[in-house]
């Protein structure tokens, strides 16, 4: 009998500075292994800097890649850029004893970093048929944190991003998700100055509270 406790206490791993590939090889392998036993694993780490394509990827959306790798994976969506000082937040989820969907799961991950970033006074927001969150900024909507999931196995895996203290001049050699113009922001820029395992580990708080509770 499958211990569905194991299942709502996820198991979390602080990787720090991690390569990308490496980082991504893994992910597949535990995913591949999961079974109904499988607790939850919750990654959070940095990468190099890297580009990563998604299975829709169409390459006129990467303007000058430059010296940074692209990398093509297996994610919905197009593609975004990974740096230090932005932080990764890999869910790997066992979704067969969850009660909603992936759908649902999306909204829940999109409300974790809206409550985090209302913590730090910042008011964020979706845009319709832009999965990610979103805040207003005196130049338009700029994107704070990016999305992309993969299910498979009955589970899932890649999670989001969220800018925190990073270069973002690399956002400007792509099109963000696909969408040409979309400006890059991050936490520093509206005010929000905090050590990276500080960010982390409230967004952990939010993410419990809405994937488990």
């Amino acid at each position: 009998m499958v211990d569905k406790s194991s299942l709502t206490v996820p198991l979390i791993k602080h990787l720090s500075l991690a390569d990308y590939q490496q980082t991504f090889d893994a992910m597949r392998a535990h995913n591949r292994a999961t079974t109904n036993e499988t607790a939850d694993e919750i990654w959070l780490l940095e990468h190099p800097p890297v580009f990563t394509q998604g299975l829709a990827g169409k390459a006129e959306h990467i303007l000058d890649a430059g010296d940074v790798p692209v990398v093509k994976i297996d994610r919905g969506g197009q593609v975004t850029y990974h740096g230090p000082g932005q932080l990764v937040v890999y869910l790997l989820l066992n979704m067969r004893r969850r009660s909603y969907g992936v759908k649902s799961l999306v909204s829940r991950i999109e409300q974790s970093v809206i409550d985090l970033l209302a913590e730090y006074g910042i008011a964020a927001l979706r845009q319709p048929g832009m999965p990610g969150v979103y805040v207003e900024t005196s130049a338009g909507i700029a994107k704070i944190a990016a999305i992309g999931l993969r299910v498979a196995n009955r589970a899932t895996y890649h999670g989001l991003s969220l800018n925190i203290d990073m270069d973002l001049a690399p956002f400007l050699r792509i099109n963000p998700c696909g969408y040409a113009g979309l400006a890059a922001t991050q936490m520093s820029a509206l005010g929000a100055r905090d050590k990276m395992a500080v960010v982390g580990e409230k967004l952990l708080k939010h993410l419990k509270a809405n994937l488990y509770g």
